[in-house]
């Protein structure tokens, strides 16, 4: 029997999808995929004060630094491995961005507001070594590039240490899988279309692995009819151009959600980049033109090529069946 377990977090609408006969085991199964999911929002959330990230902020200037858990390591090596790949792309300490643009406003900020701001991002300015991170004076970090699609995975693995075997979980678009159906045939996930809440540009069919969309379609602002996406290029802190949603399957929801980050921010070089690793993805430029692979379904993905954005394997609308 195929259970429904709707709930919100991350500022997303959630829901786990979990075969199982034992009404009990799967309803277990749920409690704890959905209580890890809110365990990793408050810890890493930049919103709470008594977060790591606020405490690892918090520290910015000191010398000394911050001492992290092992869970906080790990996830801060995968940044290093992240912007390292990326080619700087990547970066988790561009968030101090949101200083000078605000897409609510309507407002462009000036060229020079930003470049005051930009001295303040680039991880080659923080200090990680030893379990340590070292931030300079006014820097901050922010797991939000790649939290919940860690918390996705996470939801998973809990799911399937409570005996589940077959289930989805959708955070808010990312998609994780515990397992194909019990006849063994994949998940049929759909992938939003950017131009309709209810349509879809491509459905593709999972038994493994994970789904993620990186996009600028939800949050972007028009000024003097030029459009501006809240997807920030922490080298010259503007908006990036070129794409508006790129789709990547993996081996993981966190690895898809990382390259569909880094595809975007790559513009017309993340196609290249997507195929180099082997990735299937679906991308949607600016005149909504669709390309890539995920027009053919896929059933098990294929493993990253990239080892390093595979260490710790534990945006936008989508459907499921």
């Amino acid at each position: 029997m195929l259970r429904h377990f709707p709930f919100r977090a991350m500022a997303s609408p959630c829901e786990l999808l979990l075969h199982g006969e034992d009404a009990d085991q799967v309803e277990a199964a749920a409690r704890a995929a959905t209580a890890e999911v809110v365990r990793i929002e408050h810890k890493y959330s930049r919103y709470r004060e008594d977060s790591v990230t606020a405490a690892i902020n918090a520290g910015a200037g000191d010398g000394s630094g911050v001492a992290v858990d092992d869970e906080t390591a790990a996830l801060l090596d995968y940044a290093a491995t992240a912007w390292a790949q990326s080619d700087g792309l990547f970066d988790i300490s561009s968030g101090v961005l949101r200083e000078v643009w605000d897409f609510r406003s309507g407002r462009v900020p000036k060229a020079h507001d930003v470049a005051r701001v930009l001295e303040r991002v680039g991880w080659h300015r923080i200090g990680w070594k030893d379990g340590r991170i070292r931030l300079g004076p006014g820097m901050q970090i922010d797991f939000g590039g790649y939290g919940k699609e860690y918390a996705a995975d996470r939801a998973a693995a809990c799911c399937r240490a409570h005996g589940i075997d077959s289930g989805l979980v959708d955070l808010g678009g990312d998609i994780a899988i515990v397992g194909p159906h019990p006849d063994d045939t994949p998940w049929r996930v759909g992938i939003r279309d950017p131009e309709q809440v209810y349509g879809a540009v491509a459905r593709v069919e999972l038994g493994r692995g994970g789904l993620a969309t990186s996009g600028d379609y939800q949050r972007c602002m028009v000024v003097d009819g030029r459009r501006y996406a809240h997807i920030l290029d922490p080298k010259t802190g503007w908006p990036i151009a070129g794409l508006r949603s790129v789709s990547v399957i993996a081996n993981s929801c966190l690895i898809a959600g990382t390259a569909a980050t880094i595809a975007m921010l790559k513009g017309d070089d993340g196609a290249a980049w997507l195929d180099a690793l082997g990735l299937p993805n679906l991308r949607i430029d600016a005149k909504g033109q669709v390309s890539g692979t995920l027009s053919r379904r896929y059933g098990d993905p294929p493993s990253s090529r990239s080892p390093g954005l595979s260490a710790i394997s534990t945006s936008p609308g989508s459907t499921t069946t």
